[in-house]
């Protein structure tokens, strides 16, 4: 199975579900803690059955609570590295004029 695309900069994703019912798109490779914003840092955590040692489901978890070390790798959120998001957010999040016909 191939990975998904971005659908603003085209870049492989990877789509995961969350511990609270929602899925994030991560970046494919890891980097280390200290060049990914506290934000945007994710861990995948493997479920195992209770009673089994096989891997159940695989979900992202945010770093929270206890920062990794600098060198610490970590999944960064796609949204930090999309060119094409940055891109249209700076468009779209434009000064808008003031209204002065009143």
């Amino acid at each position: 199975m191939e990975p998904q695309t971005c659908a603003l900069c085209d870049a492989d994703i990877r789509v995961y579900p969350t511990v609270y019912d929602r899925w994030v798109s991560l970046a494919m490779t890891e980097l280390p803690a200290k060049a990914v914003p506290e934000r945007f840092r994710w861990r995948l955590v493997k479920l195992q059955s209770t009673r089994s040692p096989v891997v159940v489901d695989v979900v992202a978890v945010r770093v929270r609570g206890i920062d990794p070390l600098p060198g610490d790798l970590v999944l960064p959120a796609h949204q930090m590295l999309c060119s094409g998001e940055w891109a249209e957010g700076r468009s779209v999040k434009r000064p808008l004029l003031p209204d002065i016909s009143e």
